[in-house]
């Protein structure tokens, strides 16, 4: 090993790679770096300089941590928000512009806070997650190496409160007895062959471009340029015979991880494959412009998402952050046309009478736990508007453009989810008993397994090794287990499973991959920059679409089909501490997928009435069953702020909402939601359920999987959801777009 060139938007060196930090020490992002510099290995990171009152990403702990290990570590942090005139000692002190602060915030005082770059202010971030080994292996996508981001089967992150002091990292103590925590899920990629190249091309240009311009004079003699190769990119023989290398060897590497799993090589696990194929064919896009690279505006993620949406035959399938776009120039201040192309792209099949679907997945909310009726959420209000004007309303929105050309069944072209999911916290009559039986508080158990798993205390914070925890364990081995009381309905919590990917996939003949979401600030260029690749996997597989016989391609049917399977609840169930192939980086082959399984089949054909309705309903049934259990928000009962009261807020107490100031206003409130007990958010509405627990299992034992429609009636009785703060500030749709 030679090299390490990373770029991200978050970077927290005291990250986990693997876990548990008890048994995986040496995986710990700073130490992995650390050994590596040790080697001789040159190690480059280029990390978005965020604004303090803003944003707690502290990209300067993540410079000081990580340049002080080696000097071999150097850290590039950009843009520099330069102010522009006012005094930050007085204007801004103490300021901070998290939750629905920013929306209220004078327009010279965030041109102050973020500063300009040639008339240009630096609204924008470095957006791009990129890490590059020795110059021959590449690891993109949707995920930052950084807290949170734990991306298992199970979706155990806590994530009601985000992290406020990043150097003091090991401080996460949300009480698990109490708090739902919210999931995540993320699509990466592993890459090698030709494609190294560009991104290589690409890392040393941004860090020769910031070299030039902060670096090579703020600290002089500590940083230097990277050398770039003059003779350029491979040329097209150069590419074309790597590529059919690469395929040759990826097939090869897929048949003896298949054989490894199962202990021989069964015949009916192979891609259905026709004679034939090619190079894989992968492409670089990016999003850049002058003041993230140096370059002039340069926008070719948007224009491949369009062109793969306008050149689908048959299906597109999109998983996203985010969902803001424009049908038409009437949509301003919103600019990107990815909304357009979808709209003709649907026409065209609806004049020629031709099957055609699109499906998209993005998170029920974005990015926030709590009461969405708070001041603090009018930030997350305004995204959610912009989005829904995207969808279903306004009188531009993509639903609207086609009911207005004559569609009236919209739901047989396109289509929009969400995804939720439940679990049981530690708490019962049965931990009760423990705690008795053993003499040890849940808590003090809880606090010292957490210093061998490194889940959020200081190691010794008021305990010394693990013999409380064992003498918990042992007493909690010895309790029966009951069938459960009352008490057990306050263990079921639920939480959206937040959707972080930048995924598409036509025909399940092309990807595009990256860190770019569907918005104006991904799409544009001149906004935050980000990078993704197009792939075109030349390698064919039968497959069927719409019934009849479609010659897909593996990479592209295998990682689709692999994801509906997983929305719906039909992989098997991933130990993140049992290593197997899918562990390994693309040089020692790409993931394995079953081919020609039962839950195969179930998803093979993304356009025949079998799937659309074991889909459609499992969709269905799970969104009935959340709704009924937890009084979810967002929800299609809810189209008025009064119908939110009533469905939610009478019921839940919401994590840093504000306590009765006194007496007279905590009977205000319970003559508001009289003979109502309110639980805590995230948790089963007892009311509904008059059978105890006991009918709560029954209800969600019918879910499958995580997948639930998108309430696209939401509020949709009420003129605006974001109300008032976003008319005092010009810049702000600006920013939330």
């Amino acid at each position: 090993m030679k090299s390490i060139y990373i770029l991200d938007w978050w970077l927290s060196p005291e990250l986990y790679l693997r876990r548990p930090p008890s048994a995986n020490e040496r995986y710990r992002l700073d130490k992995l770096l650390h050994a590596a510099a040790e080697r001789g290995v040159k190690v480059h990171i280029i990390v978005y300089k965020e604004v303090q009152a803003a944003l707690t990403l502290n990209s300067a702990h993540t410079r000081k941590r990580l340049e002080s290990l080696h000097p071999n570590i150097q850290v590039f942090r950009h843009p520099d928000h330069t102010p522009t005139g006012y005094s930050l000692n007085k204007t801004f002190s103490g300021l901070s512009l998290g939750g629905g602060n920013i929306a209220k915030t004078s327009v010279d005082a965030l041109k102050a806070l973020y500063g300009t770059n040639d008339g240009m202010v630096l609204f924008w971030a470095h957006h791009e997650k990129l890490c590059l080994i020795d110059e021959r292996l590449v690891f993109m996508g949707g995920l930052d190496m950084c807290f949170g981001r734990w991306d298992t089967t199970y979706y155990n992150n806590a994530r009601i409160y985000d992290f406020h002091n990043v150097d003091d990292w090991e401080k996460n103590k949300l009480d698990r007895t109490q708090s739902s925590r919210m999931g995540w899920t993320d699509v990466a990629i592993s890459l090698n062959g030709p494609i190294v190249a560009s991104l290589i091309h690409h890392f040393k240009d941004r860090w020769n471009y910031l070299y030039d311009q902060k670096y090579g004079h703020k600290n002089a003699g500590k940083y230097a340029k990277l050398e770039t190769d003059p003779s350029g990119q491979p040329g097209h023989s150069d590419w074309s015979q790597s590529g059919h290398r690469l395929l040759d060897d990826m097939h090869g590497k897929f048949n003896r991880g298949l054989s490894h799993l199962t202990g021989h090589e069964d015949r009916s696990q192979r891609p259905p494959s026709r004679q034939g194929g090619g190079a894989t064919n992968i492409q670089l896009v990016r999003s850049a412009t002058a003041w993230s690279s140096g370059l002039p505006t340069e926008h070719s993620i948007a224009s491949a998402y369009i062109e793969a949406i306008t050149n689908a035959q048959h299906f597109v399938y999109i998983e996203n952050q985010f969902f803001i776009t424009a049908t038409s120039d009437a949509q301003r201040p919103v600019f990107n046309k990815i909304g357009a192309a979808i709209v003709n792209r649907i026409l065209k099949a609806h004049h020629a009478n031709e099957e055609f679907l699109v499906i998209v997945i993005m998170p029920a909310v974005p990015g926030f736990a709590g009461d969405l009726k708070a001041d603090g959420a009018l930030g997350t209000r305004a995204i959610m508007e912009f989005q829904y004007f995207s969808i279903s309303r306004g009188g531009h929105s993509i639903i609207e453009t086609l009911k207005h050309n004559g569609i009236q069944d919209v739901s047989r072209y396109i289509s929009f989810y969400n995804l939720r999911n439940y679990d049981r916290v530690n708490t019962s009559s049965t931990m009760t008993q423990a705690e008795q039986r053993s003499g040890v508080p849940y808590e003090a158990a809880r606090k010292e397994h957490d210093d061998a798993v490194g889940a959020g205390y200081r190691h010794g914070e008021g305990t010394r090794g693990q013999a409380q925890y064992n003498q918990y364990q042992q007493a909690a081995a010895k309790v029966p287990d009951p069938t459960w009381d009352t008490k057990e309905i306050d263990a079921f919590v639920s939480e959206q499973l937040y959707i972080h990917s930048k995924l598409l996939i036509a025909d399940d003949r092309l990807v595009i991959c990256g860190s770019a979401n569907i918005n104006d600030r991904s799409q544009l260029g001149s906004h935050d920059s980000e990078i993704a690749v197009v792939i075109e996997d030349n390698h064919p597989v039968d497959s069927y679409m719409n019934g009849k016989p479609f010659q897909a391609t593996a990479f592209a049917a295998s990682l689709r089909r692999f994801i509906f399977r997983k929305h719906l609840g039909l992989i098997p169930e991933e130990k993140w501490d049992s290593p197997n192939v899918n562990w390994s980086s693309v040089e020692k082959g790409p993931n394995w997928y079953d081919w020609n399984s039962q839950a195969d089949h179930l998803v093979r054909d993304p356009l025949h009435p079998e799937f659309r309705h074991l889909w459609n309903t499992t969709a269905r049934v799970n969104t009935e069953v959340f709704s009924k259990v937890f009084h979810n928000v967002p929800n299609d009962h809810v189209r008025t702020w009064q119908d939110y009261d009533e469905f939610f807020s009478r019921h839940f107490v919401v994590p840093g909402a504000e306590a009765p100031k006194d007496q007279k206003q905590q009977q205000q409130q319970q003559a508001q939601a009289p003979g109502v007990e309110k639980v805590s958010y995230g948790h089963v509405v007892r009311s509904e359920f008059p059978g105890g627990v006991g009918e709560v299992k029954d209800w969600l034992s019918r879910v499958r999987g995580s997948l639930v429609e998108m309430p696209l009636d939401f509020l949709v009785d009420e003129a605006d959801i974001a109300k008032e703060g976003l008319e005092l500030n010009t810049l702000t749709a600006e920013l939330y777009t």
